[in-house]
C-alpha cells in the first residue's frame, strides 16, 4: 500500500505559475475533469479482498516471535530418498510414517508455528485416522502448501530460469483452503553468473506478484520468495546490488497486483559473496548487508521475514 501511495506523490498535481496571474488568488480556467481523470482513487486502492482479516492474523500467527516454519514438503521422489538411506522401500505407507512421526512430535508447537506440505501430505491421514492437517492445527501449527510447479528453461534468456505453476493455480488454492491450508510457498530463482538479465528479474517478479494475488484471493497467506541463488564468484557488493533490484522488482509488481500487504511473509536469501567467490565474508558483515537490504526495501506493512 505504501508502495502504491509513493508512485502517486511522485507526480504531484499542480496549477503553472502562469496560470495564477491576473485576478487576485483565482486561477485561469482550468478543466479540473481532464487534470484528475487519470488518477482514479479507485484504480489506485488495494483491492479488499474476502479473506483480508483471516489473512493478516494467519500472517501474523506464522511469524509469532520465538518460532518457525517446518519445511516438510519433499516430493515423493525426494521423500524416497530419505527412506532409501535406512533401507526402506518409497511406498505411500512408508511416506505416511515418515511424515507423521514429524508432525506428531510432543511440543512440536513450542518451536513450529507454520508446517510446509507436500501436495500428498495436505491429504493424508495418520494411522489412526486423524488428518495430519488437524494434528498440526491442535498444537497451534498453521498448513502450508507448496504450489509452484518447479524450474523451467526461460525462453530468450541467458540461460536462465523461470517457475511454472499459475496455470490452474487458482481452483488448487481453492481446493487447497477447503481442505486446511492457510498459506502457500512458490519459490522462483534468480543467477547472477548469467545476468541477471532483465527478462529474468521481470519474470521472477511478475510470477511472484501473480501467485500472490491468486492465492490470497484464494484465503492462503503468500510466502513471496525469490532466492538469489550461491553460485559463482562475484563478492558481497554485487550480491547487494542484484537484491537491491530484485526486491525493488518484486515490491513494484506485488503493490501492480493489489497484493495485501499486511497479508504475506517473506523468505529473503542472505546477502553472501558467491559461493566460488575468493574473498569470504565474516557471519557480521553478512548479517549487516542483510538487514541493509531489508530496511531498504521491505514495506514496514509486511509483518514477517523468515529466515
Amino acid at each position: 500500500m505504501a508502495a502504491a501511495t509513493g508512485a502517486v506523490l511522485k507526480t504531484p498535481l499542480s496549477l503553472r505559475k502562469s496560470e495564477w496571474m491576473g485576478q487576485a488568488l483565482r486561477p485561469a480556467s482550468v478543466n479540473t475533469s481532464a487534470q484528475f481523470q487519470s488518477y482514479n482513487a479507485t484504480a489506485l486502492s488495494v483491492r479488499a479482498s474476502a479473506y483480508s482479516e483471516e489473512l493478516v492474523k494467519t500472517a501474523k500467527t506464522v511469524a509469532s516471535p520465538g518460532r518457525g516454519i517446518l519445511a516438510m514438503d519433499e516430493s515423493n521422489a525426494t521423500c524416497g530418498k530419505r527412506l532409501a538411506s535406512i533401507g526402506l522401500e518409497n511406498t505411500e505407507a512408508n511416506r505416511q510414517a515418515y511424515r507423521q512421526l514429524l508432525v506428531s512430535a510432543p511440543g512440536l508447537g513450542q518451536y513450529i508455528s507454520g508446517a510446509i506440505l507436500f501436495e500428498e501430505t495436505l491429504y493424508q491421514s495418520t494411522t489412526d485416522g486423524k488428518k495430519m492437517v488437524d494434528v498440526l492445527v491442535q498444537q497451534n501449527i498453521v498448513p502450508g502448501i507448496k504450489v509452484d510447479k518447479g524450474l523451467v528453461p526461460l525462453a530468450g534468456s541467458n540461460d536462465e530460469s523461470w517457475c511454472q505453476g499459475l496455470d490452474g493455480l487458482a481452483s488448487r488454492c481453492a481446493g487447497y483452503y477447503q481442505q486446511g491450508a492457510r498459506f502457500a510457498k512458490w519459490r522462483t530463482v534468480v543467477s547472477i553468473p548469467n545476468g541477471p538479465s532483465a527478462l529474468a528479474v521481470k519474470e521472477a517478479a511478475w510470477g511472484l506478484a501473480r501467485y500472490a494475488a491468486i492465492a490470497q484471493e484464494n484465503g492462503l497467506v503468500p510466502i513471496v520468495e525469490p532466492e538469489i541463488m550461491l553460485d559463482g564468484e562475484h563478492g558481497l557488493e554485487r550480491t547487494f546490488e542484484v537484491a537491491l533490484k530484485v526486491w525493488s522488482e518484486v515490491f513494484f509488481y506485488l503493490a501492480e497486483n493489489n497484493v495485501l500487504f499486511e497479508g504475506i511473509l517473506l523468505k529473503p536469501s542472505m546477502v553472501t559473496p558467491g559461493a566460488e567467490c575468493k574473498e569470504r565474508a565474516s557471519p557480521e558483515t553478512v548479517a549487516q548487508y542483510t538487514l541493509n537490504l531489508l530496511r531498504r526495501r521491505v514495506p514496514p506493512a509486511v509483518p514477517g521475514i523468515m529466515v
